[in-house]
């Protein structure tokens, strides 16, 4: 599935969950603030990823494989709201905007946050209606690319310790939620999750690699968020451990495979192409080029 085809279904299946929740007699303040955290939209790599292996595996459920998308992404949401507080990064913009605890203080941000989670398996319950077996499945991928041991809130539980195992703490805080992103878009089609799990892991590692690198090398002005944060904040960062230009090395194997896991399926090329527009937009090949060439 290109991107084309799969953000206006993201967007607006997005916006029909935040509607739901918006009914008569909600806090207004929380409702606003939870627009705020969706929208604008962010990359929606996490979705788009989900229904291109829901579509690879011969969708036969479009409705629960966008339920599941669209869960994948409010929990993203949510993890970026906390992941901003004070306690955490004390992030003052996001996605180019102020952080929802700049706009609506830290209260609501922490209830916003909450809310999202609820709503992303709420929104998951309500697709599962023509294939309810298919649920309980889908509920323990997205639990474990969220909770503990090795889930977001893992990883962000990783920077409260003395010691900390980059590897892990990377494939929690950013690997695991993609690797639910894949094993759920095969689960919704009722195919085996195993077949795409290195494929989600493998574009975790390469999103957080470049992640590390742009917050040494980008702009707040290309980001839509600060930078430099990671050795404000004394984060383990590859590009701070390795060099700007042997993290690029890292990211542009990771990319590759990351294509590779691809497994083979009518889907494939589609795939392998979403995975190269998304590293171009990460690290576009220019500005690869002249971290490379930078160690030289």
């Amino acid at each position: 599935m290109s991107t084309t085809a799969a953000r206006p279904r993201i967007e607006h299946a997005l916006a029909g969950a935040l509607a739901s929740a918006s009914a008569p007699g909600h806090p207004p303040g929380l409702a606003a603030a939870l627009r705020h955290a969706v929208f604008p939209a962010g990359a929606r790599i996490r979705p788009q990823l989900c229904l291109a292996v829901a579509r690879a595996c011969n969708m036969d459920d479009p409705e629960l494989a966008l339920a599941a998308a669209i869960a994948v992404e409010l929990l993203h949401c949510a993890s970026l709201v906390h992941d901003d507080l004070p306690c955490f990064d004390a992030a003052l913009v996001r996605r180019g905007q102020p952080s929802v605890h700049c706009a609506f203080g830290e209260r609501l941000a922490v209830l916003a946050g909450d809310a999202l989670i609820v709503l992303a398996f709420e929104t998951l319950a309500k697709g599962a209606g023509q294939s309810p077996r298919r649920l309980a499945a889908l509920v323990t991928t997205l639990t474990a690319g969220v909770g503990m041991p090795c889930g977001i809130a893992a990883g962000q539980a990783w920077e409260c310790e003395p010691d900390i195992d980059l590897a892990r703490y990377h494939g929690a805080k950013t690997g695991a939620l993609f690797v639910a992103s894949a094993a759920a878009g095969a689960q919704a089609a009722g195919a085996d999750a195993a077949g795409w799990v290195n494929l989600g892991a493998r574009l975790g590692d390469a999103y957080q690699a470049a992640d590390d690198i742009r917050d040494v090398a980008g702009t707040a002005q290309w980001l839509g968020k600060p930078v430099g944060r990671d050795a404000a904040l004394s984060r383990p960062s590859l590009a701070r451990e390795r060099g700007l230009a042997a993290a690029t090395r890292h990211f542009e194997c990771l990319v590759a495979e990351a294509e590779f896991a691809v497994p083979d399926c009518p889907g494939a090329a589609s795939l392998r192409a979403l995975v190269r527009e998304e590293s171009q937009r990460l690290i576009p090949r220019r500005l690869a080029r002249e971290l490379v060439a930078s160690a030289n």
